[in-house]
């Protein structure tokens, strides 16, 4: 049974690799375009890639903390480690390209302004930022329709982006490329880690409680 435990763990977390390299691919593209809006939008080739190959993206799994068994927090932080070194691993190799010193200058910026931020704004917009994220996803495996499915993806990505929401996986992505990882930047982190926490699981809850008093299974 411990070996199976360990094999699961071991399978989740090359998952959720796989799932911060794709993160890093929709970051890279997004610092590539001067255009905004259009990078974006092709941001969340990044999050497509995860939710139709099946990979682990952690702020999509932790909203599910208070629905599953303790031991499913070992899940969640096999899988936060995991997307750290996907998007850790892209962001260096994208520094040893010949893309790398303009995509490093393009993501500069960006920290730049999350590190002279106060703490409690970026808690807050990384909060905003899950609740959109989880929305995204829980109705790409909710909506029957196709086009809904795949346009929830789109949008809920594109919003958080345009709206400059904290979303920790892809900061990590930006710090790496950037070079401006230090004690601060981590403090910051754990912030915005914290801010995507409290986002995911507020519509969770929200249904929860919503079961508890009207008694449905909605």
């Amino acid at each position: 049974m411990g070996g199976n435990l360990v094999k699961r763990y071991l399978g989740d977390l090359l998952y959720a690799v796989l799932g911060g390299i794709g993160i890093g691919v929709g970051g890279t593209v997004y610092l590539s375009l001067d255009n905004k809006v259009v990078g974006a939008f092709l941001f969340t080739i990044g999050l497509f890639i995860i939710m139709t190959t099946g990979l682990n993206l952690f702020t999509g799994k932790v909203a599910y903390i208070f629905d599953r068994p303790p031991q499913y927090l070992i899940t969640v932080l096999m899988i936060y480690i995991g997307n750290f070194l996907g998007t850790g691993l892209v962001g260096l190799l994208i520094r040893m390209t010949r893309y790398g010193p303009a995509i490093s200058e393009a993501a500069g910026a960006i920290v730049d302004t999350k590190l002279s931020d106060s703490l409690l704004s970026i808690f807050i917009l990384a909060a905003l930022c899950n609740f959109i994220i989880f929305a995204a996803c829980d109705g790409y495996n909710r909506v029957e329709h196709e086009l809904g499915k795949y346009l929830g993806l789109f949008l809920g990505v594109a919003v958080f982006i345009l709206c400059g929401f904290e979303h920790c996986i892809a900061n990590m992505f930006y710090f790496t490329v950037s070079g401006r990882w230090a004690g601060m930047t981590v403090v910051y982190l754990a912030v915005m880690t914290a801010g995507n926490i409290v986002g995911g699981v507020t519509t969770p809850l929200a249904r929860r409680l919503y079961r508890w008093l009207v008694g449905t299974q909605k």
